[in-house]
């Protein structure tokens, strides 16, 4: 006689035999595989939030910020810039050295101005350096003083010299350059025509100089032939990244 099977048991029955850890595994990681997705999706929400927030707030900040130069009713742009022209910090005086008669620059800028005009008078040139650093309050002066004398609008002023606080020169890396043989030409677009202006731009790379205004530059800017800044150092080219960037 065969022996008899034992009844099979109903499925809630089988269920009750198992232990309960074993019971419990498959609902706890389908919790846990639920929860993975939510959070992901919680966070990434919030970075997007906080992102929008700060996209508000920096123009709104700028917006209810006063004016940068008192007496200038105008803002900075989002790239920090003041009708076209970028702030700069001043240079404390004792990171300067003069380098000709009343003017003076950092030391490795007039070390390679010196060595560039060294250079061009070997070649024929009489290269002159017509203004280095200026101090914030004399950029005060050259900019409101000579604004009002000339009847300019800011905008018209800012075009041919940058507010105090905004001025290149300021940072001690950056001048004024003319041609010996053409005073005439000093500080205007017709110094491209004199042979100190070509000399420079197929040279003055060599020497770490730069046009800092080309014609059309994207600062809005006047082109300014005379003008020329020095990047042969970490210090300068992190003051001027932001430009150059806007330039490219």
């Amino acid at each position: 006689m065969p022996p008899r099977r034992p009844p099979r048991l109903k499925r809630s029955e089988q269920r009750e035999d198992l232990p309960v850890a074993r019971r419990s595994l498959p609902e706890s990681r389908g919790r846990r595989g639920l929860l993975k997705p939510v959070a992901t999706t919680t966070a990434v929400l919030l970075a997007l939030t906080a992102g929008g927030v700060l996209l508000f707030l920096q123009p709104l900040r700028l917006w209810l910020a006063p004016p940068p130069v008192p007496g200038l009713e105008a803002r900075q742009t989002l790239d920090g810039r003041l009708l076209g022209h970028f702030p700069y910090p001043e240079a404390a005086a004792s990171s300067l050295e003069a380098v000709a008669p009343g003017l003076k620059l950092r030391p490795e800028a007039a070390d390679a101005l010196l060595a560039m005009q060294r250079a061009a008078s070997a070649d024929g040139v009489d290269l002159r350096l017509l203004s280095a650093f200026r101090s914030i309050e004399l950029q005060k002066g050259i900019f409101f003083d000579v604004k009002a004398e000339r009847n300019q609008s800011a905008q018209e002023r800012a075009q041919v010299s940058a507010p105090p606080g905004f001025s290149e020169h300021s940072t001690g890396y950056a001048v004024d350059l003319g041609d010996g043989a053409n005073p005439q030409s000093h500080l205007s677009e017709g110094f491209d025509r004199t042979a100190a202006f070509r000399w420079l731009e197929a040279n003055a790379n060599r020497f770490h100089y730069q046009l800092s205004f080309p014609r059309g530059n994207s600062q809005g800017v006047s082109y300014e032939p005379w003008h020329w800044r020095y990047e042969g150092s970490l210090e300068a080219l992190r003051l001027f990244e932001t430009a150059r960037q806007l330039g490219r």
